[in-house]
């Protein structure tokens, strides 16, 4: 089972910083999800860092988040978060 996500730095080039509830931190890089129409609002800087943490799941609004699963199996593992 995939740990929930307990904290998310969202970054200027659309990568999200996520730490797990095993405290391991996983770098997340958006890019090629905002061509898809569900991550599109995405696109726009301002909203992309809003990116915030809600019962384990990155969220932008109750329509767009991403799953933690994602997130832990396709990020790439990191020993701490970009200050």
């Amino acid at each position: 089972m995939t740990p929930d996500v307990i904290q998310v730095q969202p970054l200027p080039d659309y990568t999200l910083m996520a730490q797990f509830a095993t405290g391991e931190w996983r770098r997340f890089n958006m890019g090629s999800y905002l061509q898809y129409p569900a991550f599109s609002a995405l696109k726009d800087p301002a909203f992309f860092q809003r990116a915030h943490v809600e019962h384990g799941t990155v969220v932008w609004t109750d329509e767009i988040d991403l799953s933690p699963d994602t997130l832990y199996l396709r990020g790439q593992p990191i020993s701490e978060p970009v200050a």
